[in-house]
């Protein structure tokens, strides 16, 4: 099974709130999912970034693979 580290959207309409999960890469968008590990929200200024950086390392290591934007979100918080 391959696992991706990638955002679901959440939030009303012209108002998106990201929470950054852990899934299977078959999986659609904002379906099924096995970990939250996060909330991004591009709207505040600046951006709120909230990663658990213990869970992220943790499914890293078991060879979850980010998606592009969460890897520049975690670059950001340091993580990678």
């Amino acid at each position: 099974m391959a696992v991706s580290i990638r955002l679901a959207r959440r939030g009303s309409k012209k108002n998106p709130i990201y929470r950054v999960m852990v899934a299977d890469s078959r999986a659609p968008r904002d379906g099924r999912f096995i970990d939250s590990i996060g909330l991004y929200n591009p709207q505040t200024d600046p951006s709120t970034i909230e990663i658990d950086e213990e869970r992220a390392r943790k499914w890293l290591s078991e060879g979850a693979q980010p998606t592009d934007t969460v890897r520049n979100l975690l670059v950001i918080k340091g993580i990678l």
